[in-house]
């Protein structure tokens, strides 16, 4: 039997010092503050539990911000908006109860969902980023996508057979947003790949569709009506709908402009 030759290992003695301790475990939050800490202990006379309270609070604060970062970056977002960005003066109807409801993320728990529905340029992906965003803040696994790029991606991904891999985008997150259904027509082969996302999700994770088209005219939409019908189905059952009703913001500023340049 061959002898097989194996690196040594090279076990380091653990710091002594508090500098060294922090930096070993990598706790750069107590390494940068410890000594200010200590010396505001000892100013106020306070208990070890209080101090070692506050010294892993900094730590747990950090982490969160790197957490809360990490997963707005994974929800590939297009931009950010929060529901105190939006104009609530411009729609001509709106939920707002409803909408301010969803913000409290409640929904989530129960492994329900929201369909936006209203007319281009009323804000809807706006919203849903807006119930997005807090749900990440909230530390919610949350992803973002147009719908056409979905199905672009699971076509590809049926072609080189990586569909499963492909679906574990829209699987997993807690909560998943597909904007802009109907915006374009959707093929047989495309309606099936909404379908099996959304079927997927059904009644095991949160799902905000946005659409500028009422559920009686995906049938112009869809190729597929039957498909249509099973995405509607199992869409109403646990999503509450939220019609938005008035003139486009984009309209509404072209308007402005023109008449500032006459």
């Amino acid at each position: 039997m061959s002898e097989q030759n194996h690196d040594p290992v090279i076990l380091k003695e653990a710091p002594g010092t508090l500098d060294g301790m922090f930096s070993y475990l990598n706790l750069q939050e107590g390494l940068g503050r410890h000594r200010e800490l200590l010396a505001q202990a000892a100013r106020e006379n306070i208990s070890h539990e209080e101090f070692l309270k506050r010294l892993l609070s900094q730590e747990v604060s950090a982490k969160f911000t790197r957490q809360v970062d990490s997963r707005l970056a994974q929800a590939k977002f297009p931009f950010i908006k929060t529901v105190e960005q939006y104009d609530w003066n411009h729609p001509r109807e709106i939920p707002k109860a409803k909408i301010l409801a969803a913000l409290e993320l409640n929904f989530l728990s129960n492994r329900e969902g929201y369909v936006f529905i209203s007319e281009h340029g009323l804000g809807k992906t706006h919203l849903a980023i807006a119930i997005g965003h807090k749900a990440v803040q909230a530390g919610v696994r949350t992803y973002f996508t147009k719908a056409i790029e979905m199905v672009n991606h699971l076509s590809a991904a049926q072609a080189d057979h990586s569909t499963e891999k492909a679906m574990r985008v829209y699987t997993r997150p807690a909560l998943l947003i597909i904007d802009e259904v109907g915006r374009l027509s959707i093929d047989q082969k495309q309606g099936e790949h909404i379908f099996n996302v959304i079927d997927a999700r059904y009644e095991r994770g949160s799902t905000i569709l946005t659409t500028n088209r009422a559920f009686r005219d995906w049938s112009k939409v869809f190729e597929d009506s039957v498909c249509a019908k099973g995405i509607i189905d199992r869409l109403v059952h646990h999503s509450d709908v939220i019609k938005i009703e008035g003139d486009s913001y984009r309209i509404k500023d072209r308007k402005t402009k023109g008449l500032a340049q006459q």
